[in-house]
């Protein structure tokens, strides 16, 4: 089962359709296909540069006689979260500190760089959190005898 929500994905060919009626050869057709789809699997297409029907570029892709796989891109994953349970825990160590409870945003925002508070604490992911807890103890010396 998948729990997590798709990536964002976009896959871009090249194709080639020669048309042979009769055992003759009428020409090629060439096409660049782009297609997207989003964290909720909705398709959207490119042809040569220009928006058209996911429909119509699924058409082409099948019907083509070569195609080529030119690009592909995926949207990387978001990284985990301290989560609920940590964001408390890094409450608690600053209060401790004796810091009110209405500046442990802003320091955690000052630590990251960030010009206004953050919106919660559980939403760090480790490598900020790791970064907020390394300014809080150069602020805060005691803040490691504290954990």
């Amino acid at each position: 089962m998948q729990t997590s929500k798709p990536r964002n994905i976009t896959r871009t060919w090249d194709t080639i359709t020669e048309h042979r009626p009769y055992g003759e050869h009428w020409g090629d057709t060439l096409h660049t296909v782009t297609l997207t789809a989003d964290q909720h699997g909705t398709l959207t297409a490119q042809m040569d540069g220009r928006p058209v029907p996911a429909a119509d570029a699924v058409r082409v892709l099948r019907y083509a006689t070569r195609t080529t796989l030119t690009h592909e891109y995926r949207t990387p994953e978001a990284a985990p979260v301290i989560g609920k349970p940590r964001a408390a825990r890094l409450h608690r160590l600053m209060s401790r500190l004796g810091l009110p409870s209405a500046q442990h945003y802003a320091l955690a925002a000052a630590a990251l760089g960030e010009w206004s508070p953050l919106p919660s604490l559980a939403t760090l992911t480790e490598q900020e959190a790791r970064t907020v807890w390394g300014h809080l103890c150069r602020l805060y010396p005691q803040a490691r005898t504290a954990a």
